[in-house]
């Protein structure tokens, strides 16, 4: 838990530089503001072209690694729908999201028809994505707001600190437990025949052939815990739907924005207590078993850090309009939860949390209609046969550390694409004397 912290540490000084600077530098000029904020709608038409065949290419790549690695794949469909494509910056992001909602879709549907590798529960943790999606969600509403009011640069700088810092940590996270795996291989080779209790973490999913599909199905299903998602879900759309008919700033537009905190520490409330106590009760009878997939116990410190670690995904999703899956994928593995069971809890997250970008950004008229329709039957393809390709491949190689190299590749090409279109931009705009500053928050957005 101590290397976690420092990660989350890590991360969170990096965007609370950010945000406290903007104290400390003056807002525009109202006609330098007009002219940075301005932004015209730019949507090519969908024909067969050399741009739209590679994006299908970079889409159904990027769609496929991303849902398997748990992160989704913003980092790299908004540049390519930006520089590639040819659409504007906004409406790409909201592209972007469609693209994850696809995907995560094909994933989640992809993995209810899977069994635990090792135990008898549900592949998607239910807990942890109970735990985790209301200070996402939270997240993704400030991370919009602020991606307005941040200049280009410092996005740029943000997105390769914390890029880099969650791709370097998940690829070390992969060597270590590639090393384990190679271990186990040997001890399994030398005791043939015995089941050892280490082996159990890291073994490959294999499908149990006692089981039918319709019974793993319903295995996977928590409806109840599915009910206070869609709940929840339901609840953030209908204030944001109502707030965007509303005066930025007014009264009733901050009265819209402070219920959605009852709503999401509702949610995380109950979680929490929930998890505490069961980790109590199971401590004080002797059960060393965890509670949920992760091996940390649910103490308030641990629960308040995860609370911090959503909201900071969730902020992360917002400025690149992607799913908060950068910060909780690599969470996810951090707490001690298996590659397996990480990678399906988070897609299962994102696949909320995106598809709720993509009801608002759809009543806002953010993308063109034939494009996204595309573009989500592109990843919805990548992201089931991304999954199918890769639990082969984790059944023969029996490495289940290669959907964590999947992870930190994805993470880490991202930081690198925005990292140089980020950097490329800023060099134009000092170039053109373009404003360069913070905006205030009410006027832009």
């Amino acid at each position: 838990m101590g290397t976690t912290t420092g990660l989350v540490l890590y991360l969170l000084l990096a965007f609370s530089v950010a945000v406290v600077s903007v104290l400390f530098i003056p807002a525009p000029e109202s006609h330098l503001l007009a002219l940075h904020g301005s932004q015209i709608k730019v949507w090519p038409d969908l024909e067969l072209n050399w741009r739209v065949v590679v994006a299908t290419v970079i889409g159904f790549l990027g769609s496929g690694f991303g849902t398997v690695g748990g992160v989704g794949g913003g980092g790299i469909f908004v540049p390519m729908l930006n520089l590639i494509v040819g659409f504007d910056t906004k409406s790409a992001a909201a592209l972007s999201k469609c693209m994850i909602m696809g995907a995560s879709g094909a994933s989640v549907w992809y993995n209810l028809r899977v069994q635990h590798p090792c135990r008898e529960v549900a592949i998607i943790d239910y807990d942890l994505a109970l735990l985790f999606q209301p200070m996402l969600m939270l997240g993704i509403t400030l991370g919009v707001s602020l991606s307005v009011v941040f200049p280009y640069w410092l996005i740029t700088i943000l997105i390769i600190v914390l890029f880099l810092g969650t791709s370097s940590r998940s690829f070390f996270k992969a060597i270590k437990l590639w090393k384990e795996e190679s271990l186990l291989k040997k001890e399994m080779t030398k005791q043939q025949g015995m089941i050892i209790s280490r082996v159990e973490l890291y073994e490959p999913l294999v499908e149990k052939e006692e089981k039918t599909a319709l019974q793993i199905i319903v295995s996977n299903l928590k409806w109840k815990r599915i009910l206070a998602l869609l709940v929840l879900w339901v609840s953030f759309l209908f204030l944001q739907i109502i707030k965007n008919g509303l005066v930025v700033c007014s009264t009733w537009y901050w009265v819209l924005n402070l219920l959605q905190l009852p709503f999401a520490f509702g949610v995380f409330g109950y979680e929490c207590c929930k998890l505490h106590k069961e980790c109590l009760e199971r401590k004080n009878a002797g059960n060393l078993e965890s509670v949920c997939e992760a091996s940390i116990e649910w103490t308030a410190p641990n629960l308040a850090f995860c609370a911090l670690c959503g909201i900071l995904g969730g902020t992360v999703g917002g400025l690149l309009g992607s799913g908060g899956g950068f910060i909780l994928g690599p969470l996810l593995l951090e707490i001690g939860v298996i590659p397996e069971v990480a990678s399906a809890t988070a897609t299962f997250v994102m696949m909320f949390s995106s598809s709720l970008s993509v009801v608002e950004f759809y009543l806002l008229d953010r993308f063109p209609i034939p494009y996204a329709m595309y573009l989500m039957f592109v990843s919805v393809l990548a992201g089931f046969w991304g999954q199918f390709f890769v639990r082969k491949l984790i059944a023969i190689l029996r490495r289940a550390s290669i959907i964590v190299f999947i992870l930190s590749a994805v993470i880490f090409s991202s930081a690198l694409t925005m990292g140089v279109i980020g950097i490329e931009k800023s060099i134009e705009m000092i170039q053109g004397h373009e404003f360069m500053g913070f905006l205030p928050f009410c006027t832009s957005q």
